[in-house]
């Protein structure tokens, strides 16, 4: 695995830090909420054992997780929670009095503590990696997240590479052989070129079949059952409580341009199959066109979007409305952003594997569109296919959260809007 040295937020400093921070900010907020020595006992013993859990998850993703990059961030949450989990176990089976905030709050900290980290990690640090040129390994230069050291033979040095990335598919001459089995043996990682490529960039290449790592083709039919549920559960209460708030934003866009508040287009769905979807419409009614690919692209500053309209775009508020798909089936509050039909049927005929993202429902928002941002030119939707094919290989709650974390990110700073 990559070492804490080149791993900030691995290092015992770091863990001992969060570990600290995690544990006394709750406290004292809590603290000063709590009526004089009431419950204080409880606070404090809750303190101490929510110390050792964010230490413990600390551990356990400094161990588990063996690739840098974006698989890092996926398993910090898992992380977390098995240490918290335990910990209400104890807490439950020893009849121990506790704190429920110090647990929510310690965990919460945890939680963004890591997450920042992570992904300041990620845009700060060039791990510099050796690289085995035998077999297709030109993929991992093109990537500029780490500084590559080709080594030319078995014997060259790895002039302070902390890790080795060799394509494994490839038939390696002996002496290759030997000399990644010697790295192993010197708890230097050595990484399947390919895989490596995947956590660095968030992005899975699927161009034949046969080079699949999915394993599988079909994503977890059970989590997809309970994402359904947790879907329409959710969907149903925000749409109870925003209801005011759409009866006002569909007033002002008609009185900001002519035309209806709600825009209606066809995308293309769950398993292929076409659907009506709903949003705040953005732009004015032009008159129909000759083009109706260039129509259904959005273009940047676009002149066709209204003033309100680059708000709600800007905040992704004009989403809001694929609620009612979400209540009927037709999409998810996450997965790959349904494309306008036009466009869908134009990059299945460019793009291999491009009907293969609707193996899960598409969604208000997804990892392409946190990751990459809005794109419509074919050489564009390749790129965001990959993030596409990246969610669903890694179909689980943990991503689903990430995507949620980074969603509330791009909403405040506008990332990736038209």
């Amino acid at each position: 695995m990559i070492t804490g040295q080149s791993r900030p937020y691995a290092g015992l400093n770091h863990q001992l830090t969060v570990s600290l921070l995690s544990t006394v900010i709750p406290y004292f907020i809590i603290s000063l909420t709590l009526p004089a020595g009431l419950g204080a006992w409880p606070l404090f013993v809750t303190a101490v054992a929510s110390f050792f859990a964010v230490l413990i998850g600390s551990s356990i993703l400094r161990n588990v997780t063996r690739y840098p990059g974006v698989e890092t961030s996926l398993y910090f949450i898992p992380s977390f929670s098995i240490t918290y989990v335990s910990l209400l176990l104890i807490f439950a089976m020893a009849r121990i009095p506790y704190s429920r905030p110090q647990i929510i709050g310690s965990f919460i900290c945890a939680v963004i503590f890591y997450y920042v980290a992570i992904v300041g990690s990620m845009g700060r640090e060039r791990p510099r990696i050796a690289v085995v040129p035998v077999g297709d390994y030109q993929p991992l230069l093109r990537e500029g997240y780490a500084d590559w050291h080709i080594l030319s033979s078995p014997d060259t040095p790895l002039n302070g590479a902390i890790a080795v990335a060799a394509n494994l598919w490839a038939d390696l001459p002996d002496e290759w052989e030997r000399r990644l089995a010697d790295f192993s043996l010197q708890g230097i990682p050595v990484y399947h070129s390919k895989h490596l490529v995947e956590s660095l960039t968030g992005r899975v290449e699927l161009e034949h079949l046969s080079e699949n790592t999915f394993g599988t083709l079909s994503p977890i039919s059970a989590y997809m059952a309970l994402k359904r549920a947790i879907d329409t559960v959710m969907a149903l209460l925000i749409l109870i409580v925003l209801l005011p708030l759409f009866l006002i934003l569909m007033i002002v866009i008609s009185l900001n341009s002519p035309g209806p508040a709600i825009f209606r287009q066809k995308r293309m769905g769950y398993r292929g199959k076409p659907f009506t979807l709903y949003k705040f419409r953005t732009m004015t009614n032009a008159p129909p066109s000759n083009d109706q690919r260039d129509a259904a692209m959005t273009k940047d500053s676009d002149s066709r979007i209204t003033s309100i309209g680059h708000f709600l775009r800007h905040s992704r508020i004009d989403e809001l409305p694929q609620l009612l798909n979400v209540l009927k089936g037709e999409m998810s509050w996450i997965g790959p952003r349904p494309e306008a039909m036009i466009l869908s049927q134009w990059y299945e005929q460019e793009i291999p594997f491009y009907r293969y993202r609707h193996i899960v429902r598409p969604g208000i928002t997804g990892w392409a569109q946190v990751s990459q941002g809005h794109v419509v030119e074919v050489t564009d939707v390749t790129s965001k296919l990959h993030y596409d094919f990246y969610y669903i290989k890694n179909y689980s709650l943990w991503i689903d959260i990430l995507i949620v974390i980074r969603t509330i990110r791009t909403m405040l700073t506008g990332f990736g809007a038209k």
